[in-house]
């Protein structure tokens, strides 16, 4: 009997991380589904959306990458205290200053990569965007699947120096919709050497 129950009880820690690992993706597939669907609500209700009028007529939806989960990492923030300020470029002759807040330290596809993130030096109004992270990017589908100009996703400072880093919640700046907006055009140091197959594709009337 005895032998029985240890045998239960192994096959039950055996199964429990795997239980576990289903319900947490689970979670988070529906956090991104959420994600998404508040961003389409936001480009369709023309108080809010940043399309043309005429756009915004014929608006049906954005075009997305499949949601794949390996495109959320878990990155590793080395903090840069002594980075001086600097004029990011823009699609325009706008240059705001931003500096650079730390790097993100992950793994994708096998590779070690890095991307720098930064921060506007004359902050938010808001506090809830205190520490607001801005993080662009652009990668092989750039061009070639997404917009050509790259990338943004945001994120906050965390307590320690972990972070989620999730590509599916990858979105394109407003110039990719609409000319009126200037947009920061992502640093050289920022262009990862593989396709992101994940977040917002480019820009597509249907």
């Amino acid at each position: 009997m005895n032998h029985l129950m240890l045998i239960i009880s192994l096959l039950f820690f055996a199964l429990m991380p795997h239980g576990m690992s289903s319900q947490n993706n689970d979670r988070v597939l529906r956090e991104i589904m959420a994600y998404q669907e508040n961003m389409e609500a936001e480009f369709a209700n023309p108080e809010t959306s940043i399309l043309k009028a005429e756009d915004l007529k014929s608006f049906d939806g954005l075009n997305w990458f499949p949601i794949d989960l390996s495109y959320r990492v878990t990155a590793r923030l080395e903090r840069t205290p002594d980075e001086l300020p600097f004029l990011m470029p823009t699609t325009t002759e706008r240059t705001p200053e931003y500096v650079q807040y730390g790097v993100l330290h992950f793994t994708l596809n096998r590779q070690d990569l890095r991307l720098a993130v930064y921060q506007n030096t004359q902050g938010f109004e808001d506090p809830e965007y205190a520490n607001y992270l801005f993080c662009p990017f652009t990668d092989w589908t750039s061009g070639d699947g997404s917009y050509g100009g790259g990338r943004y996703i945001d994120l906050f400072i965390p307590e320690g120096d972990q972070l989620v880093l999730d590509f599916n919640q990858s979105y394109n700046p407003y110039c990719a919709y609409n000319e009126r907006y200037s947009c920061p055009i992502p640093p050289a140091i920022n262009d990862l050497p593989l396709r992101i197959e994940a977040g917002v594709k480019a820009y597509k009337m249907y």
